[in-house]
């Protein structure tokens, strides 16, 4: 078995994801969080577990000497695409470990009529990075019209969850149904598999607190969060914050 313990505090993980200007464009960015170094600096503040990079920024902007665990995403795709997504393979394994990372992460949006593909590929890149030691991560999202509506919807994400086990993979992420009630099922769903919850668009401090709050009381093992971070005026305090509800 591979140790998570790399990317965990007290048993909980809590990953600063910087992967959306792949995914989104610079749309996200303002004047600061567009430069990798400032995120960056964000990340050593000493409250994450983890960075999630894509390929060029981790070569051109991770020391493996001062900077916290690596996470490469190893498929992306532009916002430009259809409401069929489909997100194919970038990044090898072999690069990955090359660059310093400890894990990777995959994509697979769960209800595309191009999810088999995603799958499948999913599925050779995980027995790669296990054979190298290195923690696996499934983004699990419900896109694409078979889902359209429900991508929030208790079982949808849950079936995503439990996609995530039957693939072997260490954690998975996925989206928060909204309450922890539900949002246990697809813990439970996940098994052994230790489930993320993505931190979504920017909200208020309040609705992040309510939702992060409900994410851990479900059971999950921790969160994924970017743009309520590295958005926010204040980073390192809101890191610090959520850092009080996720390890506690």
């Amino acid at each position: 078995m591979v140790d998570t313990k790399r990317i965990e505090r007290n048993g909980k993980v809590m990953l600063l994801a910087y992967d959306q200007g792949f995914e989104h464009g610079p749309v996200d960015f303002d004047e600061r969080s567009v430069d990798p170094n400032y995120v960056m600096k964000i990340s050593k503040n000493g409250d994450f577990t983890g960075i999630v990079l894509h390929e060029g920024l981790a070569a051109r902007y991770y020391d493996r000497k001062v900077d916290i665990p690596l996470i490469i995403k190893l498929n992306g795709k532009t916002s430009f695409q259809s409401e069929e997504p489909l997100s194919l393979q970038l990044c090898t394994v072999k690069k990955a470990a090359e660059l310093g990372a400890i894990g990777v992460g995959y994509t697979i949006y769960v209800g595309s009529e191009f999810e088999e593909q995603m799958l499948k590929e999913f599925s050779r890149l995980e027995d790669e990075a296990h054979s190298l030691g290195m923690i696996v991560i499934a983004w699990m999202y419900p896109r694409g019209k078979k889902v359209a509506g429900r991508e929030n919807d208790r079982d949808v994400v849950a079936y995503g969850s439990r996609l995530a086990l039957e693939l072997n993979a260490d954690f998975v992420k996925v989206p928060y149904t909204g309450d922890p009630e539900s949002f246990a099922w697809s813990v439970r769903a996940a098994g052994k598999t230790g489930v993320l919850a993505q931190g979504g668009k920017k909200t208020d401090w309040d609705n992040l607190e309510e939702e992060i709050g409900g994410v851990m009381q479900a059971g999950a093992a921790g969160i994924a969060i970017g743009r309520n971070v590295w958005q926010d005026e204040n980073p390192d305090e809101v890191s610090k914050k959520l850092a009080e509800i996720v390890y506690k």
